[in-house]
């Protein structure tokens, strides 16, 4: 009963992580802060969610797969932020720029 809790408050600490992140690239006036805000936000809402889910599936094995798919989404989301911030940068577009 109290892993249910637990893995509900870390669901729903996810999802507020997520939509965080969301406001941020609706909000923020640059690619830069847009992409901060996004890969900051995601990963941890996906890590309260892995976590949450680990919780709630009580085996080890799929808590360990569920770390091994975390890792590559914030492997992949890093590499990914990294190729727009610097086609950003290749066309001259500053912060400043809207």
């Amino acid at each position: 009963m109290l892993t249910d809790y637990l893995a509900l408050l870390l669901l729903i600490v996810g999802g507020f992580f997520f939509f965080a992140g969301t406001v941020g690239l609706l909000r923020f006036p640059d690619v830069y802060t847009r992409l901060h805000a996004l890969t900051k936000a995601d990963n941890l809402g996906l890590g309260f969610i892995m976590a949450g889910l680990a919780i709630q599936s009580g085996s080890w094995l799929v808590a360990g797969k569920l770390l091994v798919i975390w890792l590559l989404v914030m492997l992949a989301g890093a590499s990914v932020a990294h190729l727009i911030a610097r086609r950003a940068l290749q066309r001259d577009i500053t912060p400043w720029q809207r």
